[in-house]
């Protein structure tokens, strides 16, 4: 199939979609226009800094647009604002404009491939993308259609020969990082979105790997409106941009067709040298960062560089081309079009089936996930096991019983944060794929529990039952699967809590300290290491002993091993027995109201709410990020008098007239 036959099969299901009123359909490109746009943030003195001054332009459908400038000119910025990802510390003012109607860029109309390359390490090429495109494409398309998609456009970037090759990561090799940034492209243009941002897509490459992406972004120009970020692009890279945008501090130096840049370069006294890559000779010029004199013309003599910058700021203003940007973001603006309507993808069922699968095999084939933790707990399980074999029931043993169930939860639960650098990545992947739109947050949270349950259930069953009968604990079938529950519930618990300090501290170094310092508190307050009558009352017993879930573990887990059993005090000759429920009461304080299976209900309990809290976390961050995409500009009426007074007579060269667009409330 081709990739025209490709996008007229998307197309059709879209309109039978469009026809049971699940979505819209856009027959049209898409014509992005800013006006005066200004972006500042607040600096810590109580002042604010602009980062994008007074900046105007467009893009339009089949172009590719390229935004270059030296090192913090804006670019990232300018994307971000673009595509409404700017964060809530800086304002915006300006205009925006998608096909002349202020409108949030709705799920399937735009994509957004940032310069990080987010990816799952142990997934293949294919898998990755058939994944992605299960996640993404309409409900009512079939899983063949679906994978039929996704081979085609793993064919479309050229990674054909990479189909079955492991992405790889620190530590393990796989597809290099030109095909990792393709692969990147490829996930966000399952949907062919009409809008497509890049950021920096070249960045860390060399020349040959970043012409073969940015070679094959240009191929997906048809009908597609593209704007990408880009530092130093080759020659030949550079000859594949359309237009070009050229910034230094906020401002705009040039804004035009690519292969105009060179003359209006040359006509301000700054020609491109013989056999000079056109891009370094335009950065080298407005570069300011190293404050170096440049050499204006033949006999013009020596400049600094921010005199130069003025020169060609005030040169581009004063231009015939200044005044046609301003006459086709007018004229776009005047002729309006279509408003973007959001797309359907899979429904909630098929994302949390799609998710459990994708993050089961993750966890599967990395073994830093579970498969090195379950290693070391086998280990610490039979050392348990030797060191406190075969207990007995003699005094003595009520102290070895005690010190065993106290490093089962204490320690062996603390051991859990090994998976944590794991979980960082995976969350960095739903991040990505949570603000491109491909899938909710409870889809996630449900996805990533229901594959985790087996693999934490096997590293508590067989360590668990290897220290359980080495160490001659209870007899009986219902003793040992208590010990285990309680053994599975906690190492889910921690699971989760450090679920919740990787949504809130990203950096896994500093997660590891966190969590590890939260589980401490918890284990010093659980009523083990102190028993519960010294505490200090004041935030020790009131409110950590009884917010430690290690409390509500111990007493289950000393419950499950004491109550029934008999214990001979032959420590000073004597043979007076004690019953398992004193010890209970009167060496471990423990709470003899209610039974082991309620300490059971709490944990499960405290469980649930944890990963409600993480549902809540994520959700808020996605609230904030989504509230952001909203059209935030508001057009000033100075703003409004220019585009009048800029607004031609006749319709430009390549627009539609205006009675060929639907009209729409603005």
């Amino acid at each position: 199939m081709t990739s025209v036959n490709l996008d007229m099969e998307l197309r059709e299901v879209e309109l039978n979609n469009a026809e049971k009123g699940q979505m819209g359909s856009e027959s049209g490109g898409v014509f992005l226009t800013w006006n005066d746009l200004w972006v500042t943030v607040s600096n810590k003195k109580g002042g604010s800094k602009s980062i994008l001054k007074g900046l105007t332009g467009y893009a339009r459908p089949s172009e590719l647009l390229a935004v270059m400038g030296p090192s913090g000119c804006g670019k990232s910025t300018l994307l971000d604002s673009l595509a409404g990802r700017l964060d809530f510390s800086t304002r915006q003012s300006g205009e925006i404009l998608i096909n002349g109607h202020k409108q949030k860029l709705s799920y399937g109309t735009s994509a957004y491939v940032t310069q990080d390359e987010t990816l799952l390490a142990t997934l293949t090429v294919q898998e990755a993308v058939y994944y992605s495109a299960q996640l993404q494409l309409p409900v009512s398309m079939t899983k063949s259609q679906k994978k039929q998609i996704a081979e085609q456009t793993i064919k479309e970037m050229g990674l054909q020969d990479a189909m079955n090759t492991r992405i790889g990561g620190f530590g393990n090799k796989g597809i290099s990082g030109g095909e990792k940034r393709r692969l990147s492209v490829c996930m966000e243009i399952l949907t062919r979105p009409k809008l497509l941002f890049l950021d920096e897509p070249t960045s860390g490459l060399d020349s040959a790997a970043s012409y073969y992406v940015m070679s094959g972004i240009s191929r997906q120009k048809e009908g597609r409106t593209i704007i990408a970020s880009i530092h130093q692009p080759s020659a030949e890279v550079f000859n594949l941009f359309h237009s070009l945008c050229l910034l230094s501090s906020g401002r705009t130096v040039y804004f035009g067709p690519a292969s105009a840049a060179i003359e209006f370069f040359t006509r301000n006294g700054f020609p491109c040298p013989y056999l000079q890559n056109p891009s370094d000779h335009f950065l080298k010029t407005i570069n300011k960062d190293f404050d170096e004199d440049i050499e204006q013309g033949s006999a013009g003599g020596r400049r600094p560089t921010e005199e130069v910058i003025d020169l060609l700021i005030n040169s581009y203003k004063s231009s015939e081309g200044y005044h046609e940007v301003q006459s086709h973001v007018a004229e776009i603006c005047h002729q309006g079009g279509e408003m973007l309507k959001k797309r359907s993808h899979a429904n909630f069922k098929t994302q949390c089936l799609v998710l459990t699968r994708r993050s089961t095999v993750n966890m599967f084939r990395d073994p830093g996930y579970y498969w090195m933790r379950f290693v070391v707990y086998v280990a610490i399980a039979l050392s348990l096991g030797s060191i406190y074999y075969n207990v007995g029931s003699n005094y003595r043993s009520i102290e070895e019983r005690g010190l065993m169930v106290a490093f089962v939860v204490s320690f062996m639960t603390f051991m859990t944060v090994g998976g944590f650098p794991s979980f960082v990545e995976e969350m960095k992947v739903f991040q990505r794929e949570n603000v491109n739109g491909h899938y909710g947050c409870f889809a996630f949270v449900i996805g990533n529990t229901l594959s985790s349950i087996p693999y934490v259930l096997l590293i508590s069953l067989v360590p668990g039952a290897i220290a359980y009968f080495l160490a001659g604990f209870q007899n009986g079938f219902e003793h040992f699967i208590y010990f285990a529950l309680v053994l599975f519930i906690s190492m889910m618990t921690v699971e989760s809590l450090m679920m919740n300090v990787a949504a809130i501290v990203p950096n896994f170094l500093t997660g590891i300290v966190t969590g590890a310092g939260i589980q401490g508190l918890q284990i010093l307050s659980g009523g083990y290491f102190q028993l519960p009558s010294e505490l200090p009352k004041i935030l020790w017993k009131y409110p950590l002993y009884y917010m430690s879930f290690h409390k509500y573990a111990y007493q289950g887990m000393f419950k499950n091993e004491f109550e029934g059993l008999k214990f001979r005090d032959d420590m000073f000759g004597n043979n007076h027995i004690m019953s398992g429920e004193v010890v209970l009461r009167e060496r471990w304080q423990v709470e003899m109201g209610h039974s082991k299976w309620v300490d059971m209900v709490i944990l499960v309990g405290t469980l649930i709410l944890y990963r409600l809290v993480f549902f809540l976390i994520i959700k808020t961050k996605e609230k904030f990020v989504h509230a952001r995409k909203t059209s935030t500009s508001i057009l000033s009426n100075r703003s409004k008098q220019i585009m009048a007074k800029s607004l031609p007579a006749s319709p430009l060269h390549g627009l539609t007239p205006p009675h060929d667009i639907p009209t729409s409330n603005r």
